[in-house]
């Protein structure tokens, strides 16, 4: 299976960083092949709806690192999405490269698995619903099933994180797929 992971956080070092890890490690051992794009370290425009991807030449008019996802964008088999909740959603890093999906809207209705991994300071699970739906209502439009969330709160550094459940967790959705 080949294996998008999307992640949308600057902290190399950080929460977002080390939950992609272990999903990544899981999903290496089950024999998935995986790519990795970190939205963060990459120069991605935000969409400006000029519809020039869905006319008679359809491209993005950017020449940006979209054009180093997108092939593996259409080819994965699941999409991974790793963000860090930033004032109740996911991050402007990773949510410009999910809007720049639309250019590929084409090749990408059914078919795809999807996985959204979470991480936040804030201790309550709530934090997360803005993100969540965003999740749930693009999974939903483009009829990818959603093969599972991790949700993992209180987690402000790579140490706390370390000793909670979600390192396992994301382990496991990895070997899952």
């Amino acid at each position: 299976m080949k294996v998008l992971i999307i992640t949308g956080s600057s902290h190399k070092n950080g929460t977002t960083a080390y939950l992609a890890e272990q999903f990544i490690k899981g999903a290496e051992e089950a024999g998935h092949e995986i790519f990795r794009f970190d939205s963060a370290d990459k120069e991605v425009h935000p969409c400006i709806a000029c519809e020039k991807c869905h006319g008679d030449t359809p491209e993005c008019v950017f020449k940006d690192d979209m054009q180093e996802l997108n092939p593996h964008l259409i080819e994965a088999d699941a999409v991974v999405l790793v963000s860090p909740i930033y004032y109740y959603g996911m991050s402007a890093q990773i949510k410009a490269v999910i809007d720049r999906f639309y250019a590929n809207d084409a090749f990408l209705h059914g078919g795809k698995k999807a996985v959204l991994m979470v991480t936040m300071a804030d201790t309550s699970t709530e934090t997360a619903n803005g993100a969540a739906a965003s999740f749930r209502g693009m999974t939903k439009y483009l009829e990818w099933e959603i093969a599972g969330t991790v949700i993992a709160v209180n987690c402000m550094t790579q140490d706390m994180i370390r000793n909670t459940v979600y390192p396992k967790q994301a382990y496991e959705l990895g070997r899952s797929l």
